[in-house]
């Protein structure tokens, strides 16, 4: 009880940041002309889903802690469930086309513009937010036919889908099927992919002669390669590990990280390692403060 304080005022920071430093992405992307590329357009795509997704369970958390009270109806469980694997499916699906993205950029320089038009960005966006939705209805649908008939605690700060299932007293090995197949088709294949890409991409730097040209290539790369190590590294601990190497004190400290500490380090990530943005900000935030600047002025004339 003496670390709730504490802990309220920690988690409500990082949310706070998190929201704010994807959403100042967003702006920068949308103001500035500049960053109209296939790149920032995937880069924004993810900031608007780490938004959700850390939405789901972080606000939630904090009115637990702030009325004592850690109840959560039934609809309001399966809906955070729900909303829950749409986002996290979504934020890996993403980080799969941004791979493919910098992979066509580097790998394919001269046929970028014809290989990733506006349409066929936007098809990426469209058919990972399809797969997203998918794999969500699917694990609520079975969810919700499943019987809870004993203890009703969930050994969780949210509504996880593997937590729920161990409460269930209903057979649950269609549920499992789908989670080893939505697994391998929302995790593992982006993931291969993610790898195939930078497989290939770091061949072709190889051969670049120029240290120029090597350095310019890893900057493209280094930030979104950041993400992806920090994202699939404590989803494949925690999902794809025996459960017996993993306790429920370890599982939750794991999914805090990709639930909460990820999300808010991507803005951190691509912003300080990207030029482009920084530009972006800076023009952003000095256009806001002439806007201020105006606004105040008008208001002392009146």
């Amino acid at each position: 009880p003496g670390l709730q304080p504490f802990l309220f005022g920690l988690f409500l920071s990082m949310y706070l940041v998190t929201v704010l430093g994807n959403l100042l992405i967003i702006l920068a992307t949308i103001s500035d002309s500049h960053l109209h590329t296939p790149m920032y357009f995937f880069l924004s795509n993810l900031s608007f889903a780490d938004i959700s997704f850390v939405s789901t369970t972080v606000p939630k958390m904090l009115v637990n802690i702030q009325t004592q009270s850690r109840v959560i109806t039934y609809a309001g469980c399966i809906t955070q469930m729900c909303f829950f694997l749409l986002f996290a499916v979504l934020d890996s699906l993403l980080l799969a086309v941004m791979a493919y993205d910098r992979f066509v950029a580097i790998c394919h320089p001269l046929h970028y513009a014809t290989i990733m038009t506006q349409s066929q960005c936007v098809m990426l966006v469209a058919g990972s937010w399809v797969i997203a939705c998918a794999c969500a209805l699917l694990h609520t649908l079975l969810l919700a036919q499943l019987s809870f008939c004993a203890d009703h605690i969930i050994p969780h700060y949210f509504c996880d889908l593997g937590a729920l299932l161990k409460l269930s007293c209903s057979d649950t090995s269609l549920n499992q099927l789908a989670i080893f197949t939505a697994a391998l088709t929302a995790i593992m294949l982006p993931f291969l992919c993610i790898l195939v890409s930078y497989g290939h991409i770091g061949v072709t730097i190889l051969q670049i002669p120029s240290t120029k040209g090597i350095c310019k290539a890893l900057s493209t790369c280094g930030s979104h390669l950041s993400v992806v190590t920090i994202y699939y590294r404590t989803i494949i601990g925690l999902y794809f590990l025996p459960p017996s190497s993993n306790t429920n004190d370890k599982n939750i400290i794991a999914s805090v990280i990709y639930t909460a500490v990820t999300p808010m380090l991507n803005p951190f990530i691509y912003s300080l390692r990207n030029k482009d943005i920084k530009g972006a900000l800076r023009k952003l935030l000095s256009r806001s403060g002439a806007v201020a600047h105006a606004c105040n002025l008008s208001t002392l004339g009146g």
